[in-house]
């Protein structure tokens, strides 16, 4: 990335049917004080009055679109085929921006031109908007990535020379998408962390990490066998092969216990466990719940949230 005080940074907001949330999130983005601001809007054809939020402000969104597509990966895709920004991120329609985010990633990029990708904190959020959770992560390297450490996708914003060397979104894959992408892109250069709370994301039962919580875990382990037939990745994965396969059993139990699904996680965790037992014990406290609930003791259910902020994810 050639160095620029003002670089173009290009965001694309996929959306269907998030009429609730839409608002928000275009206004988190227009309102940002970075002045070479790019903005995308690619709409599925929603039928929830998301096209008329879109109208109330198209005079500040450079373009936009609302037809049918094939899901969230290609409606991405179509927006950054049409970015001009050396820095791209998507935004979904149920996340926002916090105040000077683009602004903090920029000078980030600028330290550091020839990063893959920069990446901040999230503030997670419930369904009415309250915060539920800070979720920080650290600085990582392609093995940590290859062990399943999830980023928040909101605050993840990407070097655009990287991601035309890379491909976009590969649409075979509909739920571990990003992470998919960010091992691509990690392939190509260092990642830097930001320790600023760059973005919200909303979890609310509509989400695909709830509604969908089962598919998550089959695609973690659909990555494994991507990564261990990766001619580039492979040495990283002979060294690391037990506490990756841990990691892809940690993600399954932790999208099965937040989908409401207690013994089927505890499950998965158990499996984590036999397969290296200290990337189990990080979510020491979701095992502890995960048996707990699968006992019957609802009356423990309220602990679950305050166990979920202790942790990154």
């Amino acid at each position: 990335m050639t160095v620029s005080a003002n670089p173009l940074v290009s965001i694309v907001t996929p959306s269907y049917n998030q009429a609730k949330y839409l608002q928000k999130t275009i206004t988190s983005v227009i309102d940002q004080d970075y002045p070479s601001l790019e903005y995308l809007v690619v709409d599925g054809n929603s039928t929830d009055g998301s096209q008329e939020i879109i109208k109330k402000f198209e005079n500040q969104i450079d373009w936009w679109v609302s037809e049918a597509d094939k899901g969230q990966a290609e409606a991405i895709n179509k927006g950054l085929s049409r970015a001009k920004g050396r820095i791209v991120a998507w935004l979904n329609s149920d996340d926002y921006y916090l105040p000077g985010a683009v602004s903090k990633v920029v000078a980030a990029f600028n330290e550091n031109p020839q990063v893959a990708f920069v990446y901040g904190d999230v503030l997670a959020l419930n369904a009415a908007g309250d915060a539920i959770n800070h979720m920080r992560y650290r600085s990582m390297t392609l093995a940590d990535l290859m062990k399943f450490n999830i980023i928040g996708q909101s605050s993840v914003f990407i070097n655009r020379s990287m991601l035309e060397q890379t491909g976009f979104l590969d649409l075979s894959y509909q739920y571990l998408l990003d992470h998919q992408l960010w091992l691509l892109l990690a392939q190509k250069a260092a990642v830097i962390y930001l320790p600023e709370l760059l973005s919200a994301a909303h979890f609310h039962p509509q989400s695909k990490n709830v509604a969908r919580a089962g598919e998550f875990g089959q695609e973690a382990y659909r990555i494994v066998e991507w990564m261990r037939e990766n001619p580039s990745m492979k040495e990283i994965f002979d060294q690391n092969q037990a506490q990756i396969l841990a990691g892809a059993h940690r993600i399954n139990a932790r999208y099965l216990l937040d989908g409401g699904q207690p013994w089927p996680a505890f499950a998965a965790y158990m499996k984590c466990m036999k397969t290296h037992f200290p990337t189990a014990m990080t979510e020491w406290h979701r095992i502890l719940f995960s048996l707990a609930a699968s006992a019957g003791l609802g009356k423990l259910k309220y602990l679950h949230p305050r166990w979920r902020k202790r942790g990154r994810e």
